[in-house]
């Protein structure tokens, strides 16, 4: 019998430090019987990792990993990128931590580079910042309320903003949202999910009736005056859900009409990863109220944001509000040093190139593999949705987990998502090169041959 041969992962100069703390069994042991059993982890075998450098992990054995799935779209430009590191030791040995009641250079700082990098014209000038997502939309959805005079709130099936009490009441995965934890004064519209369009159709000839499902929703399920639409930009936890050309065009007017804000959610489509736009909103022509990000926006620091125009921020001085690391210098050096990274480096102009390789060899990878049912999305943000038969469309979740599972056996970490985890997300540390991009599809096109068998 011949050997098999496998993809390679592509040679580098870094060599990992060798790992001397407890064995996999031990952090096991010890997270199991001191943390909570939310907590839960990939892989049958659960993967302990150690190091990183840039678009690549390491377990405890010294195992290299392509990270395609970036701590969950969080490493925007690389694990431990040396620029960062630098000036983060430098932060962390002048300054921990001091609180908004307080003046410090580097919340103004990185509040004005946020700035600049919204449309001119677009009022988006005026930031509060956060340690997470979740809490960014909090504050959205807040200051939407307060602004307008008005409670409901319109957000997508099929979306997911957060595991807050608020933003698990926008969500909407029945996976993901408590039984206990009351949806308030929230409605959810149909998702603009072509691949699998409630009404049957194509696009274009769908008429976007998707998008004027939000005003039947306005009309007969609310009061007819809304406070806000929120919505991603490309649905991540969804499934890489990319919304058709002309979709928040047509959303954002029936919304406004209606007396709301439009918010985009940007937590894992911003800041270059879609590639020909630096926000995901851009590729569509809208101009939002409110723009929400975190997670790539730090390269993996504990941060998020909500920019937003001067007479809605100010919504926030209606009561005393306060977050007591939002803005904290650590956490913004991180993310001034990560917005230079991405300029320096042309970090959006690599996600355009090298996602739309990796997008081409996917489809092509499609034509041979009748599991792959669709490929979407936009530069290093990408779904690949697994179905048992493409007619049915019935949803292949156990043969997703299964391709995960091999795929970490030949050094390679995806993702999924997905109401039924059958789509594969593949979103990387947007450093990622065409070397990268071809192992990574090498290797997938191994693991669906393998699984034919």
């Amino acid at each position: 019998m011949p050997t098999e041969t496998r993809a390679s992962l592509p040679i580098i100069d870094h060599r990992p430090a060798a790992y001397d703390g407890p064995s996999k069994s031990e952090v096991l042991a010890v997270r199991q019987q001191y943390l909570t059993p939310g907590l839960i982890t990939y892989y049958r075998d659960p993967l302990l990792l150690v190091e990183g450098h840039m678009q690549y992990l390491w377990d405890e054995t010294g195992k290299r990993y392509l990270d395609a799935f970036a701590g969950i779209v969080t490493v925007s430009v690389g694990h431990c990128h040396p620029a960062i590191v630098k000036k983060v030791q430098e932060q962390v040995g002048k300054l921990q931590h001091v609180t908004t009641i307080y003046l410090h250079p580097t919340i103004g700082e990185f509040g004005k580079k946020l700035a600049e990098h919204f449309p001119k014209g677009s009022g988006l000038t005026q930031t509060y910042f956060t340690n997470s997502g979740s809490e960014a939309n909090e504050i959205a959805i807040l200051s939407a309320r307060e602004f307008t005079g008005n409670q409901e709130v319109i957000s997508l099936r099929n979306c997911y903003h957060g595991g807050t009490q608020a933003t698990m009441a926008l969500t909407a995965h029945s996976t993901w949202k408590f039984k206990t934890n009351p949806t308030i004064n929230v409605k959810n519209a149909l998702a603009p999910y072509c691949y699998r369009c409630p009404y049957g159709l194509e696009y274009p000839s769908c008429g976007l009736k998707c998008a004027k499902d939000v005003e039947n929703v306005i009309k007969y399920e609310t009061s007819g005056q809304v406070a806000a639409f929120i919505a991603e930009s490309i649905q991540g936890v969804g499934g890489a859900v990319t919304p058709p050309p002309g979709y928040f065009e047509i959303v954002y007017d029936i919304v406004r009409k209606a007396g709301g804000l439009c918010i985009a959610d940007e937590v894992q489509s911003g800041f270059g990863r879609t590639g020909d736009r630096f926000w995901g909103f851009e590729n569509y022509g809208v101009t939002p109220d409110m723009v929400t990000m975190a997670k790539g926006i730090g390269n993996g620091a504990p941060l998020g944001a909500c920019t937003t125009r001067p007479e809605i921020a100010a919504m926030m001085k209606n009561r005393i509000h306060f977050n007591t690391y939002g803005g904290n210098p650590i956490s913004m050096t991180q993310g001034l040093a990560t917005l230079e990274v991405i300029h320096n480096e042309n970090i959006q102009q690599n996600a355009k190139t090298i996602g739309d390789h990796l997008k081409h060899r996917l489809l092509e990878l499609q034509e041979r593999h009748p599991l792959i049912g669709d490929v979407r999305g936009m530069g290093l943000m990408i779904g690949v949705e697994l179905v048992r038969d493409r007619k049915s469309k019935e949803p292949a979740n156990t043969e997703a987990a299964d391709v995960m599972e091999k795929a970490k056996e030949r050094g390679l970490i995806i993702g999924k998502g997905g109401l039924f985890g059958n789509t594969l997300r593949i979103k990387p540390p947007m450093c990622l090169n065409k070397d990268d991009a071809d192992f990574l599809v090498d290797t997938l096109d191994e693991v669906l041959l393998e699984l034919k068998r």
